[in-house]
């Protein structure tokens, strides 16, 4: 948590006089002094409005009597309540989870939730966290910059591209990049492009992104075919390129040009970001696989990837929601929708990613649930163009140790 020139002060909620009692001196042996607690969410609401009391922190249950923790949160975001809240309960991990996106949703600071009994140590880890920035109701951070702003930084250069590795979960071998755009702002630092591309703001400016940077990013691809036989490239498409029914014959030229094999390229569609006329990029996305390019659809198990997505376009690679993989061995909601995700995806026939592979443990699970390809923290961040050959002699040395 970030400290300020005095002590944060801290309310805490609970209808429960023992569970109440316990929180407030595990709070104080953490070394905080300045402690409001209430039983019920409308008498903190009072103190609150009073005017006296600047609350740093907000601890508070969720199934309270008269108000729940649900209408508590927004009762505080109606307020203007502009600190941070930490959710603690002993309901069930997926209404915890559901209570604590809401929170997030809302635009509310939540250094995180905590299932009940809470120990101190839990409670020092999350009064340390880092809140997660505001966010729209989608849980995408909120679109900043003008379109003709991201018009003049495409003429100016400032789009750059980073890789992150994919490697083959049973052999570890060295499969591909994912082709990552960002935005080097001279004010804000480095902007993902993934804040760009579903937005409908930049309508008519994303297509003079994919088609400066596809060309230089198929170019520079081309110089790592040494890396294996079947070395794939990712890229990123806009709702722009799904709605231009010339992008396949663009690919196709960029490809030729770079002499980039088309089979080995993978177009990635967050479906999200698919034109609201579905068939102008149903249109697109079959001439693209006749010309063997693959589809992959990204993000799947999160938004808006839904089953009819699969039926209806011919998608033949799936990568899993990075939110579903990391943890999912702790998470059993998460564990049951990766194992129905891969066994969907091999019925389908279908080349499987995992993104979000951050440490050993997600390693070892999703390569016992054979899925294809990992990709991640644990396998490697995304970097420049450059240094993937020295990434990809010290990986080498690192599976050949992690297998053996």
């Amino acid at each position: 948590m970030e400290q300020s020139t005095r002590p944060p002060k801290i309310l805490v909620v609970d209808d429960e006089p023992f569970v109440l009692k316990v929180l407030v001196r595990q709070l104080t042996q953490l070394g905080y002094e300045d402690i409001l607690s209430y039983e019920h969410a409308q008498e903190a609401l009072a103190a609150l409005e009073c005017g006296d009391h600047h609350v740093d922190v907000v601890f508070t249950d969720l199934q309270m009597p008269g108000m729940d923790g649900v209408e508590f949160l927004r009762q505080l975001v109606q307020r203007g309540y502009d600190g941070q809240v930490v959710l603690i309960s002993g309901e069930d991990a997926r209404i915890l989870k559901s209570a604590e996106k809401l929170a997030y949703s809302r635009g509310l600071r939540v250094l995180g939730s905590l299932a009940k009994p809470a120990t101190r140590e839990q409670l020092q880890q999350r009064l340390h966290g880092e809140a997660t920035p505001e966010c729209d109701g989608e849980g995408e951070p909120k679109p900043a910059y003008p379109p003709e702003e991201l018009r003049n930084a495409i003429a100016a250069g400032q789009i750059v591209t980073c890789y992150q590795p994919q490697v083959a979960f049973a052999t570890g071998e060295v499969v591909g990049v994912e082709a990552m755009l960002g935005w080097r702002h001279p004010r804000d630092g480095l902007v993902p492009a993934d804040r760009l591309l579903a937005s409908e703001q930049y309508y008519g400016v994303l297509n003079d992104l994919t088609r400066t940077m596809l060309p230089a990013t198929l170019e520079q691809a081309s110089q790592w075919q040494n890396l294996g036989d079947d070395f794939r490239v990712g890229i990123n498409l806009s709702m722009d390129d799904l709605a231009a029914l010339d992008f396949p014959d663009f690919i196709v030229d960029a490809a030729a040009r770079a002499r980039f094999p088309l089979s080995r390229l993978v177009l990635e569609i967050n479906v999200a970001r698919m034109t609201r006329d579905r068939l102008l990029s149903l249109d697109v996305l079959t001439r693209l696989r006749l010309k063997r390019i693959s589809l992959l659809i990204d993000d799947f198990g999160a938004g808006q990837s839904s089953l009819a997505n699969l039926r209806d376009v011919p998608f033949d690679e799936l990568k899993l929601d990075g939110g579903f993989v990391h943890g999912a061995s702790r998470d059993a909601s998460r564990d049951a929708i990766v194992k129905a995700s891969l066994l969907l995806a091999r019925q389908l026939n279908m080349r499987t990613v995992a993104q979000g592979i951050d440490d050993l443990e997600d390693w070892n699970v999703l390569r016992s649930l054979s899925c294809d390809v990992a990709q991640g923290g644990f396998v490697g961040a995304p970097m420049a163009g450059e240094a993937l050959p020295a990434w990809a002699r010290a990986w080498a040395a690192r599976y050949a140790a992690l297998a053996g």
